[in-house]
């Protein structure tokens, strides 16, 4: 597990924003081919298929490329539609995240417990 110190998770946010603006892009997307998607998996058993399959596997591979790309980052990233991430940091000898979402200030500010979740975040 990658621990990052705040300079290092706030140096990288610049090349972290335009991935997340993508992936929650990518995640609107998808959430307007599901219902077609779900009908298309049902009626597979006859060999249907969906208007637009094609669409949303690549949709879907998109997803998880940039998904892996935050994870060899040592990123996790907690919500595809917020753009919520957090980076493992380390706070008084223990484990913790620092959390940063889209739409907050160019500079993350807040932190949690690896079992708080978004909920438990404190200011740094």
């Amino acid at each position: 597990m990658k621990l990052f110190t705040l300079e290092e998770a706030n140096k990288s946010l610049p090349s972290v924003v335009p991935k997340l603006q993508r992936i929650q892009s990518l995640y609107e997307t998808l959430s307007t081919m599901r219902a077609p998607a779900k009908a298309a998996a049902e009626a597979s058993r006859f060999g249907g298929g969906m208007e637009g399959g094609s669409g949303y596997v690549r949709t879907l591979y998109e997803i998880g490329k940039i998904t892996t790309e935050f994870n060899e980052m040592g990123i996790e990233l907690k919500d595809y539609a917020r753009g919520l991430i957090d980076f493992p940091s380390l706070r008084n000898n223990r484990i913790v995240y620092l959390c940063w979402q889209l739409g907050e200030n160019e500079s993350i500010e807040w932190w949690h417990e690896t079992d708080a979740g978004f909920g438990g975040r404190q200011p740094l």
